[in-house]
């Protein structure tokens, strides 16, 4: 299934001039680009601030000055524009493995093969849009299963409605949304108007042969590309230094069988140039060009760099059932997205025997688990210096290098914590003595042997309510042989009440 991002960038012409340009105005001051339209020099393109101030593009220069005497008026350069999208638009490589500009103020980046990398279609766009206003960039961004669709969404829906098209939801997302949502011409949009038809909906309900013949084909082809009965085909762009290799096929291909053995052959050609450069991948695209001129791709990341052909092949192969090949696929492409470098190991004794002072090599176990969940669930726990329980450990990549620190020995921790902790009703015969019994979910617990108690206090330093905190642990069993980890937060004479922190194996 085809996912396509659009990005929408209103202010682009502008938001390039203030990156690259230090004398240009601050973003509170209006700045325009002018343009030549015979013997007039024209706005081409407003900030955010000139927009506010009333301006828009298409009005002439001296009109805008007019209005605002202290405008900022840098002459257009609309080539730079373009060659600065483009490269924004390899710069998204890192979310998706097919992008294109659209110019003039657009981008088009293919997902589908690649957003369970970031835990889902909407973890990706929070993430490029944080980025690019990080970078000083405008942005307004949707995703659905047509470009079209998703060029309609960013740029007409209301704004702070959810930029996300359900897969076959064109219908209902473009149905209140203005003609010019479609990208018609000015004209074609203009006609549409005079015939009552402000709706992406009324256009879709009326009768498509008398449509055709007043206004042309135009209309109905962009109305089928955005609601996905017809294909839009998009010039993908590659960096021009990346590691690809590629297959055409005399005739299209389609079987499973194929698709696997055509897996096996670029990555087994993919290696020899890895190797020569010194590089390892952290992520691979793998890019089938079907005969209708429509392109499906994969993607998959590894937790380190590898030039492991097997492993590569492996990842891939198990996002092959993704992959829709239509009526034949007539060219596959395979590109290292993102490499590392990568030394040459030498390797003495038998295969898999190793230093018995080396650790592991947990790579490819993280791969395979990253592939079917996504990497986004797989975490390890390190230790961090708190005397609070539930803050002495945080997530980390499961890869991530150690820093040396570890839990105090002997402190004893049960494997689960319930975070936050879950409030019990206990019964304690006398004072600082641990519970008797306790309730919990529910379900009454007898305590046959308890230890503690362990007092923690609060961590003064970070806020003046926790100057007061104590807490009193307990490890119990109770009858049957659980084990738990229980705490009071005060003395038993202030009322305290008691909580469940913790579950021993």
């Amino acid at each position: 299934m085809r996912r396509v991002v659009s990005l929408f960038l209103p202010t682009w012409p502008t938001d390039r001039i203030r990156k690259h340009d230090r004398t240009a105005p601050p973003r509170d001051r209006p700045l325009v680009t002018a343009a030549r339209d015979g013997p007039s020099r024209i706005v081409a393109a407003v900030c955010r601030a000139a927009r506010a101030a009333g301006l828009e593009p298409g009005m002439t220069i001296a009109h805008a000055q007019a209005l605002v005497p202290d405008l900022v008026v840098v002459d257009g350069r609309p080539e730079e524009d373009e060659a600065a999208l483009v490269r924004l638009a390899l710069w998204s490589l890192w979310c998706g493995p097919l992008v294109a500009a659209d110019p003039p103020t657009g981008i088009w980046v293919d997902v589908a093969g690649s957003s369970h990398l970031f835990g889902g279609e909407s973890a990706l766009l929070k993430s490029l849009a944080a980025r690019l206003r990080g970078g000083g960039c405008a942005v307004r961004l949707a995703v659905a299963d047509t470009p079209g669709a998703a060029w309609a969404v960013a740029r007409h829906a209301p704004r702070g409605s959810v930029p996300i098209v359900p897969p076959g939801g064109m219908t209902a997302a473009l149905a209140g949304l203005p003609v010019e949502a479609l990208r018609l011409t000015s004209d074609a949009a203009a006609g549409l108007r005079e015939l009552g038809l402000e709706r992406i909906a009324q256009v879709a309900a009326v009768p498509r042969g008398p449509l055709a013949g007043r206004l042309g084909n135009a209309v109905l082809r962009r109305l089928d590309q955005a609601l996905g009965h017809a294909h839009e085909p998009i010039a993908w762009i590659a960096p021009p230094d990346a590691v690809v290799v590629r297959r055409a096929f005399a005739e299209p291909i389609s079987a499973a069988e194929t698709l696997e053995r055509v897996t096996d052959d670029l990555v087994d050609a993919l290696i020899p140039e890895l190797a020569r450069r010194g590089l390892g991948v952290r992520r691979l695209d793998l890019a089938f060009s079907r005969i209708d001129g429509g392109v499906r791709a994969i993607c998959i990341g590894t937790a380190a760099a590898t030039r492991e052909p097997s492993h590569l092949s492996r990842l891939l192969k198990a996002r092959l059932p993704a992959v829709d090949p239509g009526y034949g696929i007539e060219e596959a492409m395979l590109t290292a997205a993102e490499v590392e470098p990568l030394a040459a190991v030498q390797v003495e004794g038998m295969p898999g025997s190793t230093d018995p002072g080396s650790r592991p090599d947990l790579s490819v176990l993280v791969d395979r688990h990253a592939a079917r969940m996504g990497a986004g669930r797989l975490y390890r726990a390190v230790p961090v210096e708190s005397r609070v329980p539930e803050r002495s450990v945080r997530r980390v990549a499961a890869l991530a290098p150690d820093d040396a620190s570890s839990w105090p020995e002997g402190l004893a921790r049960p494997p689960l914590l319930v975070d936050p902790p879950e409030p019990v009703s206990a019964i304690a015969m006398m004072p600082d003595a641990p519970p008797a019994a306790f309730t919990w979910r529910g379900r009454r617990y007898r305590v046959v042997r308890a230890d503690g108690p362990e007092r923690v206090r609060g961590e003064w330093w970070r806020a003046d309510g926790e100057m007061a905190s104590l807490r009193d642990y307990y490890r119990v069993e109770v009858e049957g042989g659980g084990r738990y980890w229980l705490f009071r937060d005060g003395p038993m004479e202030a009322g305290p009440r008691w909580w469940l922190h913790g579950v021993f194996g």
